[in-house]
């Protein structure tokens, strides 16, 4: 079992960083050079004045904004906090550079599959749906291939992804409240169900409010905290260097735990290339693909080069003191205490921000589910041929009992032991990862075509617009940009 746990990482990591570096140079470094466009349409679709274009469907989509905040959700999670904390006490400190090198090139990969995810989209009865699966069923035609990816994120995030996040919030209630896991669990079932059963709006409305208050406040914390230890600031970035190059890191094994660990968990946070983030990507309704796709890639950089690099910084500021083993979460709450000097006060910061943050991509984790498993109740049933009616009813079954499940597995996840659930994780992650990557190498160029033609109507003076015309080869495809 080890082995296969070893080989899937290898794989995984090698596929990823070839794909990045790939993209890049295929997109000639968009993520780069269209940084300032990023942050404009961003802000852009925060605010009222979008143009018609972009809000002509609303029934049938989110903003931008919005379907940004819910792929954010869904980043900003265990990831963050967890994730980097035991990246650094496996891996070393080195490991946050291979993390830093993911989000940068891995940004690329985020345009070129919420672009195609904006490419391939189509209308549902609420909202416009649409990810790796649509794109792969549509624009390569192998119905296997898109349930295949159906099926692992599903699994992932649904299952996997949902149980790694309720034992982080258990964990760290248990830490810092003596609350049982037990306790924890009963809760954050019944909020989930709360939450879900509300539907996309319902998540977006939830997404949008709380994970920018939360994100800002860990930020200040961490701000607070490097300021206090300002003049630690050079010798910690020299130890990450040092650590993800270093010769002795290299001869004793530590060089390849840092790429693999910073790596991994870099991927488990900011989700460049796995095929969550085009699933909210799709719902936005924009008057280009691109746009979407650039504010996508901003995710990226918000959620690795900002919070996660926040999480080190608190964690490294204490490193010469000894907070270097335990659980994920704990190591950052014991880290916060120590850098402040004030007992229980990271354990309860920590909590509350764990909470909030997990808690987020719980609901969010639930929606890349739930898009997919739709996906694979219409295509089982076209080739079935039941009748529409009778379709739309066992849709709601099959969504009403996905719901429960995830309830359960919460209520499972937060009862599990870290080990389990982050070894399972781990394991469907890089499956789901490299089906598509598969699908950006065959369908990239697309994305590619429609970023040359953004670029050409900025260059005239125009707001771009994107029609099927644009690409008349996969127009009878592309059906909702008629």
């Amino acid at each position: 079992m080890d082995a296969i746990f070893a080989s899937a990482d290898y794989i995984l990591i090698v596929t990823l960083l070839a794909a990045a570096v790939v993209f890049t140079i295929w997109t000639r470094g968009v993520q780069f050079r269209m940084f300032g466009e990023m942050l404009r349409l961003l802000v852009k679709s925060g605010s009222k004045d979008n143009d018609k274009r972009d809000n002509a469907d609303s029934r049938h989509s989110i903003s931008s904004f919005q379907a940004f905040a819910v792929s954010i959700a869904s980043r900003v999670g265990t990831g963050n906090l967890a994730g980097v904390a035991l990246a650094i006490v496996v891996g070393g400190p080195g490991s946050i550079f291979w993390m830093w090198v993911i989000a940068l090139l891995g940004a690329a990969t985020a345009f070129i599959e919420s672009t195609l995810a904006q490419l391939y989209k189509v209308k549902g009865e609420k909202s416009f749906l649409g990810g790796p699966a649509y794109y792969i069923l549509h624009g390569t035609g192998r119905r296997w291939w898109a349930i295949t990816f159906a099926v692992l994120i599903t699994l992932t995030f649904g299952i996997a992804f949902n149980a790694v996040q309720a034992q982080t919030i258990a964990s760290a209630f248990t830490a810092s409240f003596g609350i049982p896991v037990w306790v924890t669990g009963v809760a954050l079932t019944a909020l989930t169900l709360a939450i879900i059963f509300g539907g996309i709006q319902s998540i977006a409305r939830f997404s949008q409010w709380v994970v920018p208050i939360m994100a800002i406040a860990y930020l200040l914390i961490a701000i607070v905290i490097i300021c206090m230890n300002i003049t630690q600031l050079p010798a910690i970035i020299r130890l990450i260097v040092e650590n993800a190059f270093g010769a002795s890191q290299a001869l004793g094994g530590g060089l390849g735990m840092a790429i693999i660990y910073g790596v991994k968990r870099g991927l488990f946070s900011n989700e460049a290339g796995e095929g969550s983030t085009p699933n909210a990507a799709a719902t936005a309704s924009v008057s280009h693909p691109v746009k979407q796709g650039l504010v996508q890639s901003l995710g990226v950089f918000t959620d690795t080069l900002l919070i996660c690099t926040a999480t080190a910084f608190i964690i490294l500021c204490a490193w010469s003191d000894g907070i270097v083993s335990g659980d994920g979460i704990v190591v950052t709450q014991s880290a916060i205490d120590l850098d402040f000097g004030l007992t229980n006060f990271g354990s309860g910061f920590i909590s509350v921000a764990i909470f909030f943050f997990a808690f987020t991509s719980i609901v969010a984790n639930y929606y890349y589910g739930e898009t997919n498993l739709l996906f694979i109740n219409h295509q089982i049933n076209r080739r079935s041929g039941i009748d529409t009616v009778a379709t739309r009813r066992q849709a709601k079954i099959t969504i009403a009992i996905y719901r429960l499940i995830v309830g359960a597995i919460v209520m499972v996840g937060a009862v599990s032991s870290l080990d389990a659930v982050w070894a399972f994780a781990d394991l469907t992650m890089a499956a789901m990862t490299i089906c598509n990557l598969s699908a950006l190498a065959v369908l990239g160029k697309y994305a590619v075509a429609c970023l040359r033609d953004y670029r050409s109507q900025l260059r005239a003076g125009k707001d771009p617009v994107y029609h099927a015309s644009t690409i008349p080869e996969i127009a009878p495809r592309t059906t909702c940009w008629y």
